[in-house]
């Protein structure tokens, strides 16, 4: 990708890698999910450059950004408050939230946090973090889908066999869902493993899913709502997520909402349907 910047900033006491393209007036910021990294928004960051700017950055833990040791720290009250001072140390007072998968978690909560600061919240195959709390006590086809965010709550264990599988688990459960899995190339696999192999890497983003339960994802949102104008983009053939968890989005969403199901489209929304999702993520900011 021509023009694009990588950098380092350091921000609520963490040294958070990010890409930077674009000199746009209006800043989006995309937010990346498990496993993946700034990496899996390649097919949007060069679209979105042409009209504004656009950082990704690694979430803390992630590739190159800092992992702080333990599992409390990737509540998510910390992680928004990374990108709440990326975006300041940029000169920005208000963005676009862009966010897929454990992303999407993040953006939920900074829309939620940070309404002053959120133009628009964009989610990408990820439920607000209330609605999914309540399909996982109530909905027993979830629960069975989200059978590895419990096995991810033992200790060491899920890293050490994670460590040894990377390359089944990008070419199953990443390429093999996709409907266009040549846009998951193997050089692009190469790149997210080597990603994953960074010293920690693995720790720190199982991390989210061990801060998830301990510390509930959803605690920190309690009675709030989101205020900001919100689209979430879903791939119906998420093989984790059911599309039934954007069922009762109006009791979380006090604001003009909707959401947009994309046919022949797995999780990895952005990548297997990239050209659709840039359309609809500037046709939503515009």
């Amino acid at each position: 990708m021509s023009n694009l910047e990588h950098r380092f900033a350091k921000v609520n006491g963490i040294n958070i890698h990010y890409v930077i393209q674009g000199s746009g007036d209006e800043l989006v910021v995309l937010l990346h999910g498990w496993p993946e990294y700034w990496y899996s928004w390649r097919y949007q960051i060069p679209e979105l450059a042409k009209k504004y700017t656009v950082i990704a950055p690694d979430l803390r833990g992630f590739n190159l950004s800092d992992k702080p040791h333990g599992a409390k720290e990737y509540q998510t009250k910390y992680v928004i408050k990374d990108i709440y001072e990326l975006v300041l140390s940029l000169g920005f007072k208000k963005c676009f939230i862009v966010g897929h998968d454990w992303g999407g978690a993040v953006a939920w909560h900074f829309a939620t946090k940070y309404p002053e600061m959120t133009q628009k919240l964009a989610i990408l195959n990820c439920p607000h973090p209330k609605l999914m709390i309540h399909h996982l006590l109530k909905n027993p086809r979830q629960l069975k889908r989200s059978w590895y965010m419990i096995s991810f709550q033992v200790p060491v264990i899920p890293e050490l066999l994670l460590g040894l599988a990377l390359e089944k688990v990008y070419e199953k459960n990443v390429r093999g869902w996709m409907y266009h899995p040549q846009n998951m190339t193997d050089d692009d696999m190469k790149l997210y493993i080597q990603a994953y192999r960074e010293k920690d890497a693995l720790t720190s983003s199982i991390n989210y899913y061990r801060a998830g339960l301990r510390y509930g994802i959803a605690d920190d949102l309690k009675d709030k709502k989101v205020k900001v104008p919100t689209r979430v983009i879903w791939g119906k053939d998420d093989k984790a997520l059911g599309v039934e968890l954007n069922d009762d989005l109006s009791k979380v969403v006090e604001a003009n909402h909707e959401v947009i199901f994309l046919d022949n489209c797995s999780h990895w929304t952005q990548i297997d349907q990239p050209q659709r999702v840039n359309e609809l993520l500037l046709d939503f900011f515009d």
